[in-house]
């Protein structure tokens, strides 16, 4: 596990990881809904011989504070620009996936000088209104039960059957990542998810962008990619056999190959 230190930014401590050379290219990892830095450990190892690996806990969730919400992802997007001013860091190459992909756009709008490229995983750019009715319910449901409650539900949205049998390494943390989560930070991002709608502004982001999905993501389907695709300019589209909504877990190997070989072609 990789060293983690407190920094206050926004108004809140925020925990993050920083690895590799201090003078390489910075990408910066921002995580799902219900997890923390830790779930991006496959891909800073791949990536640390070569880059600044910056790593860090959006409110709510992990060692970051979880201040009562609501929050929106325009205060999530601050949170994380806050952030690289608290490092000294200029332009990075932003990695999210889901909450965190959520949270590059609304970046990528608001601060485009910040962002070299642009790296959307298992994430939308909108919901339809059934979906945010379903958001509803979720908070609703945490609130109520507490998150262990959600933990079976959320696995088997977030890896297939099959990994979920023969990868219990692996799983059996991401359980405990979603148990930990602090219910107000769970409510507070997942409304600010609920109001996720930048789809009539994709054509606006700059950066250089990738987007990678798992073929069988039930949660943010292969289609909400292909609409992000379609509308970010020049914007590449991976999709990975089999897996789900953890996709940089569940196939490690087809997610780094895809980030690694974007990222070289974008190095300048």
């Amino acid at each position: 596990m990789a060293k983690t230190a407190t920094i206050q930014a926004n108004g809140i401590a925020m925990r993050y990881s920083d690895e590799g050379p201090k003078d390489a290219p910075v990408v910066m990892m921002s995580h799902s809904l219900s997890a923390e830095l830790a779930m991006w450990a496959p891909q800073a190892e791949a990536l640390k011989g070569d880059y600044r690996v910056i790593r860090y806990d959006t409110r709510g969730h992990g060692g970051t504070d979880a201040p009562v919400g609501p929050y929106s992802l325009d205060m999530l997007g601050k949170d994380a620009v806050a952030l690289m001013d608290a490092l000294g860091l200029g332009k990075v190459h932003w990695v999210g996936l889901s909450m965190g992909g959520m949270i590059g756009q609304t970046v990528a709008l608001a601060a485009p000088e910040r962002l070299q490229t642009l790296t959307l995983a298992d994430t939308s750019s909108g919901y339809p209104p059934e979906a945010v009715a379903g958001w509803a319910e979720r908070i609703a449901g945490a609130r109520k039960n507490g998150m262990a409650a959600g933990v079976e539900a959320t696995i088997d949205r977030w890896f297939s059957p099959g990994f979920v049998k023969s990868a219990a390494a692996i799983v059996d943390p991401v359980r405990d990542m979603i148990r930990k989560t602090p219910v107000e930070g769970y409510c507070g991002c997942g409304a600010a998810i609920a109001q996720l709608n930048v789809t009539p502004r994709l054509g606006a982001i700059k950066a250089p962008t990738l987007v990678i999905v798992g073929e069988d993501d039930p949660g943010t389907p292969v289609a909400m990619s292909e609409i992000m695709a379609k509308g970010i300019p020049g914007a590449e589209l991976v999709i990975l056999p089999v897996a789900r909504h953890l996709a940089n877990l569940e196939d490690p190997k087809g997610f780094n190959d895809a980030l690694l070989a974007f990222l070289k072609r974008h190095a300048g």
